[in-house]
């Protein structure tokens, strides 16, 4: 083989392997680029071969509707107001046994004053003003006055709500200014906005809490509260009462159940938040929230009833929370404020699907 041949074929293995070695390192390049063996789909993932942009790829379906606000309601026919101005309210004060002419937001502070602490988280505070104000309005919607002559409203709790002008302090004042003319509507009605002290960790249906005869309103639903926790008094959150036997038959008799004797005490039915929905008392059975109202709801504190028994000639009863539990638990609220959640997220929780508007500036 000639000299000329033999460079020839040097030349050309060079070339070749050459070749191969750069095809190599290419290969390696590439493959430390997009990871080894990655998917179609994990880098579809990643946001390299999207088809859609952003704004397409997380863009609702076009057949999705947004929820429809309520419509503001008009004011009770009671009330008069021009435009949007503040309406005024004439007000039975228990107390002085007369009528007193007052702005609404006056008569709102002095009822968050009479129903929760002033001392409290301002927004479990602006949430308990945002019902106060939506009560009283529903409230003359549908009575169109007070049992008292002469008076939209009275300050007696067993007609309306609590009234104590006399706690009323900077931090209920800033809540109601904050909240001014705010009500809670749903499907364009003022709302029923119940409220309690303690849920016991559960809210109620409107008929296990307050034997509720009419259709119930679907914003109430049984929903978890946060009522537990160092600052709860004890007495708000667990229970035990003792009646003797004649008490519990007279309580049946005010409530249209006699007894003339009985050998036992048991739950009958229990509703959806596992409250007493009713009461055997031998052989009669009675709505639990009844019974409650009949013994005194001071010492029978809730229907969340966790034991009841007959001692001797005592009905003993063991149970959870604080009042009726329907709606706001106001406990839950001072935890969810505290846990800073708004006045807005703590209607949200116990009335579900509502819109809140404001009524006047």
């Amino acid at each position: 083989m000639n000299i000329k041949l033999r460079r020839k074929i040097c030349v050309f293995l060079v070339t070749v392997f050459l070749s191969l070695l750069f095809s190599a390192c290419g290969a390696v390049g590439r493959q430390n680029q997009e990871g080894p063996g990655a998917p179609i789909d994990d880098i579809r993932q990643q946001g390299r071969e999207n088809p859609l942009s952003n704004d397409e790829s997380t863009a609702k379906p076009k057949n999705e509707k947004p929820k429809e606000q309520s419509q503001k309601p008009d004011l009770p026919k009671a009330l008069k107001s021009e435009g949007n101005q503040e309406p005024s309210l004439k007000v039975y004060i228990t107390e002085e046994s007369q009528v007193q002419d007052m702005k609404f937001e006056e008569y709102v502070a002095g009822v968050v004053a009479g129903e929760i602490k002033n001392d409290w988280p301002v927004e479990a505070i602006k949430a308990q003003a945002i019902i106060a104000r939506t009560f009283v309005l529903q409230f003359i919607e549908e009575k169109g006055q007070s049992k008292y002559e002469n008076a939209h409203v009275s300050t007696d709790i067993e007609e309306a709500q609590a009234w104590n002008a006399g706690e009323v302090n900077d931090t209920i004042r800033q809540a109601v200014e904050n909240t001014r003319g705010q009500v809670i509507v749903y499907d364009g009605q003022f709302a029923r906005t119940w409220f309690h002290s303690n849920a016991g960790g559960k809210t109620a249906t409107p008929k296990e809490g307050l034997n509720y005869k009419d259709e119930e309103p679907p914003y109430i639903q049984v929903v978890d509260s946060p009522d537990t926790g160092e600052a709860v008094e004890a007495d708000a959150k667990n229970w035990t009462a003792k009646f003797p036997k004649d008490k519990v038959i007279a309580a049946m008799e005010k409530a249209g159940k006699p007894v003339k004797e009985f050998n036992s005490i048991s739950i009958g039915e229990k509703g959806p938040s596992d409250r007493a929905v009713t009461i055997k008392v031998g052989d009669a059975e009675i709505s639990a929230a009844e019974l409650r109202l009949a013994l005194g709801t001071t010492d029978m504190r809730s229907t969340l009833i966790d034991k009841i028994s007959l001692e001797g000639n005592n009905v003993v009863m063991t149970g959870r929370g604080y009042g009726h539990g329907v709606g706001m638990s106001q406990w839950g609220a001072y935890n969810m404020a505290n846990d800073k959640k708004s006045a807005e997220d703590i209607i949200n929780h116990y009335f579900k699907d509502i819109d809140i508007v404001k009524m006047w500036d």
